[in-house]
């Protein structure tokens, strides 16, 4: 029994991953099945029902009048015999009974094989409604393919009566008007609610784009809600919170700049005095002191350079690398790189130099040599930037991205830097709308990942 409900829960769990499978991934087409399955399940139940109940019914009678007709004709020439009467009764059944009806007196309609017992609808209506009003006859049923006419062989004593009838005695007209009219308005609600539902899949669009772009830091202009009232208030509510946000970054990044620009001009005071002071021992403590200071100012200001808006360019990949490496190798770092002969992808250049440059200069602190690897997977850059020195230990990866953190003197006795470089790295590459994580190296150093959009 555990096996059988595991089969069970196995085939349910197949055909429900096959069924995820074939459902729309859009919302404009989940909405389109939702709107079409209904209409086909009705038109499947409406047809059914008409062709098993009112066709079904209208054939039957029709065929039940044709053989009433036909048993009415056989009887007349049976009790009023002769060739007058019969070319009367011949006549009236063509006038007002609508049926073209023949002697042939030499023909016979042996019963067997020879006889036609497999009808379509119509015919197998005929058929059985012949069986009724004639039981005692051999008849057989032709029709062409058109359903222009349909021919009756009846057997009489000493004779065959050939009876030709129309397909308006036969064939209901409006079948067909019905199926048409059916299908017709049906294709006219379904354009109509394409139509509409292709509205308001427009502002649900509109507004995936926008956030798209300004979660990769590009420009968005304030759009017109449109839509539903629930798309409305999304929208809204998206402007509100990009406003917020251009806000709070602007305020962070002029206070920094602020704070900074006027932090240099004591320094330059402090270090002019230093260098009218006579030389002490505590005068090179105190320049060194001022050196630092004048780094961290350096590096706040960069970090506010880094907030600063850019717009973005469709930007040749690898000769920002190339220039990239040429600048790192004239400060004496020892950098190889491995990028495509061609790859483009909308960025902020000056931002995106910045940013490597930096990761760069912060491996070549610890490492003898970097090696850089840039290439396109689908719609993303990777770039990876490994070097040979101590690199990070796992436990300390989520810290170097925040704000004024340094690691440990011991990874390199020479260090220095504001505990800016990580952050402004990490804040250039998620206004691109990427990721930045580090490893480890091939070689046993750090590995800086980055991704971001092409």
């Amino acid at each position: 029994m555990g096996g059988l409900g595991f089969l069970k829960n196995a085939l349910a769990q197949v055909n429900f991953d096959f069924l995820k499978k074939l459902m729309p991934r859009t919302l404009f087409g989940r909405s389109i099945l939702i709107v079409v399955l209904p209409i086909i399940l009705l038109q499947v139940l409406v047809t059914y029902i008409f062709y098993e109940r009112h066709w079904d019914n209208v054939a039957r009678r029709l065929a039940q009048g044709v053989a009433g007709d036909v048993a009415a004709v056989i009887s007349l020439m049976d009790r009023f015999p002769g060739a007058t009467a019969q070319t009367d009764i011949l006549n009236s059944a063509r006038n007002q009974m609508r049926l073209a009806v023949s002697i042939d007196p030499e023909a016979t309609l042996l019963e067997g094989s020879e006889i036609i017992t497999k009808y379509g609808f119509l015919e197998g209506h005929l058929a059985r409604a012949l069986q009724e009003s004639l039981p005692a006859r051999p008849f057989s049923i032709s029709a062409n393919k058109k359903l222009e006419s349909v021919v009756l062989l009846i057997q009489l004593p000493d004779s065959v009566m050939q009876v030709i009838v129309r397909d308006k005695r036969l064939f209901s007209s409006t079948t067909y008007i019905f199926v048409m009219w059916m299908v017709g308005i049906s294709l006219a609600l379904l354009g109509i609610a394409l139509v509409f539902l292709r509205n308001q899949m427009r502002p649900i669009r509109q507004l995936s784009v926008a956030a798209e772009k300004f979660g990769k830091g590009q420009y968005v202009e304030d759009f017109k809600p449109s839509g539903a009232q629930e798309i409305r208030l999304a929208s809204r509510a998206f402007h509100v919170m990009k406003h917020r946000i251009l806000r709070q970054i602007t305020q962070r990044t002029e206070m920094l700049a602020g704070v900074s620009h006027d932090l240099r001009t004591p320094l330059t005071r402090m270090k002019l005095q230093l260098a009218m002071m006579p030389e002490q021992d505590d005068k090179q403590s105190l320049e060194g002191d001022v050196a630092d200071m004048e780094k961290m100012v350096e590096g706040y200001l960069a970090f506010a350079r880094g907030q600063e808006a850019e717009a973005v360019e469709n930007t040749d990949i690898p000769d920002l690398f190339q220039d990239i490496v040429v600048n790192a190798r004239r400060q004496g770092t020892v950098v190889s790189l491995d990028t495509p002969k061609e790859l483009w992808a909308t960025v902020r250049p000056n931002s995106l130099k910045r940013c490597i440059t930096n990761l760069i200069n912060n491996a070549a602190r610890y490492a003898t040599e970097v090696w850089i690897t840039v290439h396109a997977v689908d719609f993303e850059v990777i770039v990876t930037i490994d070097d040979d020195g101590p690199g990070i230990p796992e436990a300390s990866r989520n810290d170097v991205f925040k704000p004024f953190h340094r690691l440990d003197p011991s990874r390199n006795t020479e260090t220095g830097g504001s505990g800016l470089g990580m952050t402004i790295a990490r804040d250039v590459i998620h206004g691109h709308g990427g990721q930045i994580s580090l490893g480890v190296a091939p070689t046993g150093g750090l590995r800086i990942e980055i991704r971001f959009p092409r």
